[in-house]
């Protein structure tokens, strides 16, 4: 245990909902008590990523933190993805939330809506000018900061390249749509033997990457119109090209059970029933790794953008994690500054050192020209994400785009199950709940 960190495990889950705190909460006022004379703690959630990963940033913060704050005390607690949300839930409604938590970014709408998040001055922090657009995104409601970009993530092509090569005379994965679909047809043919493989493992419920067919072609899940209101478009004509698109890649390459969701699609790349998954990168780890894939696959699996529509990459969901200091804080101004200090320029070049995308642009520039970090990097920029509108939670929660893929694999037209999903949508989207 280091000077001023007092690190714990996981608290265990609970049972809870979150309880909604008055919204709009200020941004932390600076006191005109000097930092080295301020006591007390400051509870700090962050999840096992950074415990794993780069302990050696999270020891650097917290050093520099006791130099500014000798007298307040970091209670520093590492946390599992799986728990984490019903952890927090009952911690707030309890009165017992964390000053900093760390939130996936898909996480942070419900607490930005619910009023749980305090509000957060852009300005204050490192590199708040060049973040990246769809991280900073996920932070923002109403035009307002609730919390900072940590890190980043993309999806890219992750690939079988010998398998490219045995069926192409090449390794690579071709950077043009259709020359990617001659090689996926010639790869299916090679391998048509092997029971229950597919060149392009695409899975049905796979809504991440059906929308970002949909990105591609200009549409979009959803959009806020002039009357203040939020209203579904995937029944939208540029929606149904890029929805058709995908459900046509499926049907044409998937030759599994087009119900099974993408979560173990790394496992299919991995026990080499795939020739190509459109994946996480650190998707490639479980492909290698004893049990869930095959070790021997370490050289062999690589990473490239995943060519799109129109002679563009696929745009990717953004990835990523938040950094957040929830609205009850009672040492607010130091629980900020921790969080700037966790996501300063120096902090992010540790990251970026480690092959992590970091919160903007100017240190992911470089990164772009890296091979092990080039394709995330460059899909990343132009990431998309999910509508920031009251009600996403709800339509995440019912499954509503799953749903509606289901139907379409099951027969439905694409325009029918749109146009159902959209209407479902629009009962849901505009409601905190």
């Amino acid at each position: 245990m280091k000077r001023q960190v007092l690190a714990t495990l996981s608290t265990a889950a609970l049972l809870a909902t979150a309880a909604g705190c008055s919204s709009g909460s200020p941004s932390p006022s600076p006191t005109n008590v000097d930092t080295k004379d301020m006591t007390g703690s400051v509870t700090v959630w962050l999840m096992n990523d950074a415990q794993k990963s780069w302990p050696d940033l999270v020891q650097q913060v917290n050093d520099e933190f006791a130099q500014k704050y000798p007298k307040v005390q970091i209670k520093l607690s590492y946390h599992e993805w799986g728990t984490k949300v019903s952890e927090l839930d009952a911690a707030l409604s309890s009165g017992q939330a964390p000053d900093v938590v760390e939130l996936g970014n898909t996480e942070t709408l419900k607490y930005m809506v619910n009023g749980s998040l305090l509000k957060l001055d852009r300005t204050t922090f490192d590199n708040s000018d060049n973040w990246i657009k769809g991280l900073a995104e996920t932070c923002t409601y109403k035009e307002s900061l609730y919390c900072v970009p940590y890190y980043a993530g993309a999806r890219v092509g992750l690939y079988n390249s010998k398998m490219f090569q045995d069926a192409t005379g090449s390794p690579e994965l071709p950077q043009n749509e259709d020359q990617m679909l001659s090689a996926l047809d010639k790869v299916a043919n090679k391998y048509k033997g092997t029971p229950g493989y597919s060149a392009l493992y695409l899975p049905g419920p796979y809504w991440y990457a059906a929308m970002s067919y949909v990105n591609a072609y200009g549409g979009a899940i959803a959009k806020y119109d002039s009357s203040g209101l939020w209203h579904g478009t995937l029944h939208d004509p540029k929606s149904l090209q890029g929805l058709q698109h995908f459900v046509d890649l499926v049907r044409k390459y998937n030759k599994n059970d087009l119900k099974v969701n993408e979560q173990d699609q790394a496992k299919v790349l991995g026990h080499e029933k795939a020739g190509l998954i459109y994946a996480n990168g650190w998707e490639q780890s479980v492909a290698t790794a004893p049990i869930t894939g095959t070790p021997a696959l370490q050289d062999v699996l690589k990473v490239a953008a995943m060519p799109g529509p129109n002679d563009k990459p696929l745009p990717s969901f953004i990835g990523g994690s938040d950094l957040a200091v929830t609205a009850k804080s009672q040492n607010a101004q130091a629980a900020a500054d921790w969080v700037r200090m966790f996501t300063s320029t120096k902090s992010e070049q540790v990251l970026v050192d480690k092959d992590t995308l970091p919160n903007n642009l100017v240190q992911l520039a470089p990164m772009k020209n890296k091979p092990t970090t080039a394709a995330a990097a460059n899909a990343v920029q132009d990431a998309w994400f999910t509508p920031a509108a009251p009600g996403w939670g709800a339509v995440e929660k019912q499954g509503v785009l799953t749903a509606m893929l289901n139907a379409i694999f099951a027969g439905k037209g694409v325009e029918e199950a749109a146009k159902e999903a959209d209407a479902q949508i629009d009962g849901l989207i505009n409601n905190a709940g």
